[in-house]
This record gives structure tokens, sequence and C-alpha cells, in this order.
């Protein structure tokens, strides 16, 4: 399990990135993690993987995180963390030897499904495929738990469907994926459970399934606990051509 107890993070000029968030993250769950721009989803997983400064203590599997656990911890991010002049085939060298349990099977099942150059620098990859790479490498790892922010951006909405079925059908029991995403729709099916995050704070937290039961969508929840105004966009429009 991966607990998260009071994580706070202060950027330097006082804006508040975090606030006292706690959360817990079993083994084998894909959580959805939610939120406005700003809300603080890329700075909570920068902040799990020690990458930000913060307070509060995160725990992987009843301990600290370690230079021995840390392989445990997978990260895709829309930032990039590959090396940018290497290839796709020197990545996969490069993973494999500093992380054992990395699977080159799924490595090469992925690579061919996105269909993605082996030979190429990363740097002539466009958009869409740099964030599939980013991916494949997270997936590849052996992580017990992956982070994906925003793993999509770029990428047309058949290969992001496709690719919703081909991870479930992939990840293992162990293993669990924590998605920071603005698709709340498309990937209401795929997720089990969603943490929405407001102003640095955890705004909601519920199982698809309870939402099922209750016969909230996935949507409607995002909005309802969001205060969202089904009026806002007549109201900017009558603002703005008011008088003409």
């Amino acid at each position: 399990m991966l607990e998260l107890t009071n994580i706070q993070k202060i950027y330097p000029n006082g804006r508040c990135g975090v606030a006292d968030v706690s959360l817990a993250l079993p083994r084998g769950q894909i959580v959805g993690l939610f939120g406005e721009n700003g809300a603080g989803k890329t700075t909570l997983m920068k902040c799990i993987l020690g990458l930000l400064p913060h307070k509060g203590t995160v725990r992987l599997d009843g301990g600290p995180i370690t230079r021995a656990n840390i392989e445990k911890l997978a990260f895709g991010t829309c930032e990039h963390s590959f090396f940018p002049n290497l290839t796709a085939e020197a990545h996969r060298q490069f993973y494999a030897e500093h992380f054992p349990h990395f699977s080159h099977r799924r490595f090469d099942g992925l690579m061919d499904f996105f269909a993605l150059p082996r030979h190429k620098a990363l740097r002539s990859f466009s958009t869409g495929q740099k964030n599939q790479f980013e991916v494949i490498l997270a997936l590849s790892q052996g992580a017990d738990y992956i982070l994906l922010d925003e793993p999509f951006a770029g990428n047309d909405v058949f290969n992001r469907e496709d690719f919703y079925k081909v991870l479930l059908g992939i990840l293992e029991e162990h293993e669990t994926v924590l998605l920071s995403t603005h698709l709340i729709e498309e990937v209401s099916g795929f997720i089990g459970r969603a943490v929405l995050l407001k102003n640095g704070r955890i705004a909601g937290d519920a199982s698809m399934e309870e939402l099922e039961e209750q016969g909230i969508s996935l949507m409607d929840y995002v909005k309802t606990t969001y205060h969202y105004r089904a009026d806002r966009v007549g109201r900017a429009l009558n603002t703005m051509t008011e008088g003409e």
C-alpha cells in the first residue's frame, strides 16, 4: 500500500501546492486523480516521488521510500523524463540494466501497439509519440505503483480508447495505477476509484461501484463536488454582449 499522511507543499512564493492531503492507495487499484488546473495533481505526484521537498510522510508497503525500494514506483509525465538523444532501444537497455523487474515482453508489446520507431532519437518523436513512450517506460519498469500525469496529451481518441483496453488487459493484481487526467468521461469506465483535488485538498474520494449504486455518473459527481454552475456560459455571453 502507498500511504500519504498530511502531505503539504508550500512553494517559496507562498503558493500552496498541496494542503494536508492524506490518502491510501492499496495494491491492485486504478485510481483517477482529477482536478482543475492548479488543483495540485502534479505537485502531489512529485511529492510522492520525492521530487519536491514537502511536509508529511509517504510510506510504501509500511516503510519509508529509500533507494532500496524506490524502484517500486514508476512515473510517466507529460513533462518527459527520458533522454532525448537516445533511441527507444537504448532506453530499453538502460532500464533493463537499472530495474531488475523490467518487462521486455510488455515493452515490445506496447512499442508494437503504438507503432513507435525503435532506432530514432526521442527528440525526433512527435509530442503524442513522446507521451506514448513515457507510458511505455512507466509500465515496463516493473514497478508496483505507476503514476501517470496527463499521459494522453497529443493522442487521438482512438489511440486513447484502445490503450485503456490494452492497459486493463496487461495489469497484474499487484499493480496500482494513479492516473491524473482531464479526460473524465473517457476514463469513467476504466478506473475503479475517483479522487478529486481542489485548491490542494481532497474534495472527494469515491469508488466507481459506489457511484454506480447511487445512479451517479462520474461527470455528475465531479460537477457536484466542484459546485459547477451550468449557467456560467450564458452569464458570460450576456456580460460580453450587453448593449450591442
